[in-house]
């Protein structure tokens, strides 16, 4: 029993040690993030001090432009190139420091820190981004089949809406953070996901009835060949991204929607004409809509 005893309290006392070296752990952890925000602080400050004095030389360098013999317009046209590139590389070192979050994000999450410190977390982020976009589309592949074939009850075409809505929601809420991160997604892809969480929404409030049913097989035919298309089109985007990664030519925070080389139009010409197809449902679309909602019984709102 002694012996028992002896034990666990030589173990208590090695339990001791370890936490006392977690306090001093934790002590000396607390005084780094300390010295990190104010260092962030101090390095935000200059940033802007610097873009202040490079707008005002700018200014200073076109009032001074004429009458300047040929060394001396050499420099300046030196110096007003270095002006030129400052904004990209000051953009590049304010994608590692905290900011203020657009309208968008203050309006979905609050003045909550969204920029990640390292490069890991920003590329890992990205990767988790892509792996949602493939797995999401996968399972609203699945949602539509089953729609499609199986069952014919409002209440699992309610489900799929919700999915689309709260898929098309999430992407923008994601790019946002991927664009705070520094991440160069364009405008038009995020500005499509608007629009497509709002048709969503549409079709999520859209009541049963007789002009619902007349639309509704057209509605998931659709949706089944979109994810299909974007399945498609994700593995030929993440391939070419792939490639220009590995030669160098991409940012690391660059998307699968990003970057047009010669050598992607061997895989783009199989892939077009199921874009250009899509693009014309989706105008079949527009138009038996339309029609529906000249037809006499055409009551609801989402048809119009």
């Amino acid at each position: 029993m002694s012996s028992k005893l002896s034990a666990i309290l030589q173990e208590w006392e090695s339990l001791e040690k370890d936490f006392q070296q977690l306090q001093e752990t934790h002590r000396l952890y607390m005084q780094k993030l300390d010295e990190v925000s104010k260092l962030q602080n101090s390095f935000s400050a200059s940033i802007s001090r610097q873009r202040k004095c490079l707008k005002d030389m700018s200014h200073s360098l076109q009032t001074f432009s004429k009458g300047l013999t040929e060394e001396e317009a050499k420099r300046v046209e030196g110096i007003k190139g270095h002006l030129r590139e400052r904004p990209a590389i000051f953009l590049q070192m304010e994608s590692f420091l905290p900011k203020k979050n657009g309208l968008y994000l203050s309006l979905v999450l609050g003045n909550v820190n969204v920029n990640l410190l390292s490069k890991q977390s920003k590329s890992a982020y990205k990767d988790e981004y892509e792996t949602f976009k493939l797995y999401s589309t996968t399972v609203l592949l699945l949602m539509g089949f089953v729609c499609q074939f199986l069952v014919s009850y409002r209440f699992v075409d309610t489900l799929l809406n919700f999915l689309l809505v709260w898929y098309y929601c999430t992407l923008t809420i994601r790019e946002s953070i991927l664009i705070s991160n520094g991440s160069r997604i364009k405008g038009w892809w995020v500005f499509h996901h608007y629009i497509s969480t709002f048709l969503s929404g549409i079709m999520l409030t859209w009541p049963d009835g007789e002009l619902y049913q007349m639309f509704r097989n057209q509605f998931l035919a659709y949706c089944l060949y979109q994810s299909f298309v974007q399945l498609l089109q994700y593995y030929y985007q993440s391939g070419c991204l792939y490639r220009l990664k590995a030669l160098g030519e991409r940012h690391n925070m660059d998307l699968t929607v990003e970057g047009f080389q010669s050598w992607m139009w061997r895989g783009l010409t199989f892939l077009l004409p199921f874009l250009f197809f899509g693009h014309f449902w989706q105008l079949f679309n527009g138009i038996s809509l339309f029609r529906m909602a000249r037809l006499p019984e055409c009551k609801e709102w989402q048809v119009r």
